[in-house]
């Protein structure tokens, strides 16, 4: 296991069957894809009607492994957990796929469930969207062609890659989609199988993509990814966040910066944190039965980061990036990945996959399950399999069995013919209950509380117009303490329809029974309940820097740079030093493959590990222009954390101020190897004054250098960035670089080395 720097030591033939030992694993160890598939990219995933999880990925080389030179098309995985898999098919083979693809790669689906189908969008890589829908997680499947009208795709300058499809409580959907720099939404038509009219642009950063939307206590959070995707181990991808009170934003990071403020942006959800992991990113959104919701992304192995050329040679440098998935905890309003200590590495915790009392019903069996007010059946279908039915008077239909604590998430799919039906939990009788209904005489959520044969008072939350009571919903309810909340959605992929919260009774909030009530004619299915999760409330410690270590720090005090600093291509023209400062004008020259041009100012660093901060004040006027802090080995090896002006790829000249970033060293991995390879990773919002810190630590197991960037606008709040990792060879130095275009002037206040 690998120091985490910065972070308190804490189809045919190819499908594998499920072991039995899926059914309830107490842990799980990333890539949850190992052993099935080479590589997930870009991944989705659903809870499905018939009680498992699926998992959609990119077009990619799955079985390269097993000796297959080519790529399955959006693959399909199959879990009874969400931690074993196994393969469950693809979307389209070349025979299948449209004509209108025009031999476009396919990449970066979204799997929703709407109006009793699964809908997959995935992205054309030659810049469009289509449709594919399905009564069931595996097909068959029926191409809608294009989603995106030429006129919409007009009016946002992206790429137009990377979609993710949303419904609001309303019922109005969206589409979110967007690559390389911007991210666009707009407004579908009703049945979503078209975007309709302009889009609003909501975000835009350097390589910005992989947005989609999440709605949690009346925020709308925007999830989305930078800094690039596939560079194998320089893959400088991460998953950051913005929230809005609106769906079509403004959407802020957690310093309250706008997404579309021309800087990088902070409220990093995961980023590498120095282990086997680089590039998480472009990821989903799941929720166990306890309620606890989980983060579903790629990562490339480090150690094993490279495909070979694939498809007789067509497709060339391919990165790895498996599926992981990890325990996503909010706090303080914010979504964050094990609470900051990043992707997981070794055993963790698994999800709650399994209810405590309920269950699928089987094929269609109704045991372990007990009828008050009248009858139910035991029915099968093809996408739910087997599921209850209740036509008549007031039934309820309650485990046999009661849950062990009071603290509950209960869980139903619903559909009503006519009537209504209901979920129950804390259920002792018909007389003492909670209940919550799709009331379709109401086009309502109503939840209702039954203490001793008397209602304690409904409470009543109106549906979305149009709400399709003949097609499953599921409905979710929390109990913890007194406090319920009640949601209604379609898939629970962070899109509730309807909400509700009410304080209960105490007599009410108890242990009991789980089961679902009907009048009328109505269905049921999945139904149980789960203890109810603990949420993780407080972050990973961040250590501070410890003592400061005067023999390699300096106030620029002087008058002249002089020993122990020493220059490699220098000293650079206009340096100076003059009331507590160290002037640089920008050069002219570069330090970047194979142009290293630019003046480098550097001092020994100490041994052991430290952090070394500088205040900056630099205020670049044109693309390219950056002044920063390097740990530097040479010329083609080193890590930096600059201030960079970068352009948007698609911004009509508009520039970046980025906190940049980056490594340089050798790929190795890459066929042919690559002798200098260089990746960029983004940090927080930038300013004319910031103060940088880049912490080093030498993993002595591994040997590896592992380097972790911070960066703060008032030298108080930092956001920690991602690490770098290169594997150690010679001694790291203490720079200073002002450089890439001249123009404009950097200022230093100090340069301060800290024991960690």
């Amino acid at each position: 296991m690998r120091t985490v720097v910065g972070l308190a030591a804490l189809v045919a033939g190819l499908i594998t069957p499920l072991p039995a030992a899926a059914q309830a694993a107490p842990a799980y160890s990333n890539p949850v894809s190992a052993g099935v598939v080479d590589t997930f990219p870009d991944p989705t995933m659903i809870h499905a009607q018939d009680g498992l999880w699926y998992a959609y990925g990119t077009q990619n080389p799955v079985f390269n492994s097993k000796g297959e030179d080519g790529e399955r098309i959006l693959p399909i995985l199959r879990s009874t957990d969400m931690v074993t898999w196994e393969y469950a098919g693809e979307v389209f083979t070349p025979e299948t796929k449209p004509d209108w693809h025009a031999g476009a790669r396919l990449w970066a689906p979204d799997i929703r469930y709407i109006g009793g189908q699964y809908y997959l969008y995935y992205s054309l890589a030659s810049g469009d969207l289509g449709l594919a829908t399905a009564p069931t997680p595996t097909g068959p499947w029926t191409d809608h062609g294009d989603v995106l009208p030429a006129a919409t795709q007009a009016s946002c300058p992206t790429g137009h890659i990377d979609q993710a499809q949303f419904t609001d409580v309303d019922g109005t959907h969206y589409m979110y989609w967007g690559s390389y720099d911007v991210i666009c939404v707009a407004r579908m038509n009703a049945d979503a199988t078209l975007v309709e009219g302009s889009a609003t642009q909501l975000a835009r950063g350097r390589r910005m993509e992989g947005g989609y939307v999440v709605r949690r206590d009346g925020y709308y959070y925007l999830f989305y990814s930078d800094a690039g995707c596939c560079d194998g181990a320089y893959s400088g991808y991460q998953v950051k966040v913005g929230r809005s009170t609106s769906p079509l934003g403004p959407f802020e990071d957690d310093e309250g910066v706008d997404l579309m403020a021309l800087t990088s942006k902070g409220a990093i959800v995961v980023g590498a944190n120095g282990n086997k992991w680089a590039g998480p990113g472009h990821s989903g959104f799941t929720t166990d039965l306890s309620g606890q919701d989980w983060l579903v992304y790629h990562a490339i192995p480090t150690a094993d980061p490279d495909f070979p050329p694939v498809g007789g040679g067509r497709l060339t440098a391919l990165s790895k990036r498996p599926l992981l998935i990890d325990r996503l905890d909010w706090i303080d309003g914010w979504p964050v990945v094990r609470a900051g200590a990043g992707p997981s590495e070794g055993a963790q915790p698994a999800p709650v996959a399994s209810y405590e009392v309920g269950g699928t019903f089987g094929e269609g069996s109704l045991a372990g399950w007990r009828a008050e007010g009248g009858a139910w059946t035991a029915r099968t279908e093809q996408d739910a399999h087997g599921y209850a039915s209740r036509t008549g008077g007031l039934s309820y239909l309650t485990t046999v069995r009661k849950t062990a604590a009071a603290d509950v998430r209960a869980q139903a799919d619903l559909r009503v013919a006519n009537g209504a039906a209901g979920l129950t939990l804390a259920h002792v009788n018909r007389d003492n209950h909670v209940a919550a209904w799709l009331d379709e005489d109401r086009d309502a959520l109503v939840t209702d509380v039954v203490i001793g044969g008397r209602s304690r008072g409904e409470q009543v939350t109106p549906l979305p117009a149009g709400f399709g009571f003949g097609t499953w919903h599921n409905v979710v309810a929390e109990l913890r303490g007194t406090e319920l909340t009640v949601q209604v959605s379609a898939d629970q992929l962070g899109d509730p329809v309807a909400e509700q919260r009410r304080t209960l009774p105490r007599a009410a909030a108890r242990h009991g029974s789980v089961g679902v009530v009907a009048r009328g004619r109505a269905d049921a299915d999945n139904v149980g309940a789960a203890e109810l999760y603990r949420p993780v409330t407080e972050r990973v410690p961040e250590p501070e820097p410890g003592e400061l270590l005067p023999e390699f720090s300096d106030e620029f005090d002087g008058t002249a740079v002089g020993a122990p600093w020493q220059w490699v291509r220098g000293p650079a023209a206009g340096v100076s030093v003059a009331g507590g400062k160290l002037s640089w004008p920008t050069q002219n020259a570069e330090l970047h493959l194979a142009n290293n041009t630019a003046s480098v100012l550097w001092r020994a660093a100490p041994e052991g590990d430290y952090t070394v901060e500088t205040k900056l004040r630099f205020a670049p006027t044109q693309a390219a222009q950056q002044a920063g802090l390097l740990l530097y080995e040479h010329d083609d090896r080193y890590f930096k954390l600059a201030h960079s002006a970068l352009p948007l790829q698609r911004g009509g000249g508009a520039v970046l101020r980025m906190s940049e970033f980056g490594k340089e060293g050798e790929r190795p991995t890459t066929t042919p190897p690559i002798a200098v390879a260089n990746g960029p990773m983004f940090g927080g919002p930038a300013a004319e004054t910031m103060w940088l810190r880049l912490s080093y630590h030498y993993d002595a197991a591994n040997q590896e250098n592992e380097v972790r960037a911070a960066t703060s606008r008032d030298g108080e709040r930092w956001v920690r960035n991602g690490v770098w990792t290169l594997p150690a060879e010679g001694r790291l130095r203490i720079g200073l670089v002002s450089m890439n275009r001249s123009g404009a002037v950097a200022e230093f206040d100090y340069v301060r080395t800290y024991r960690d």
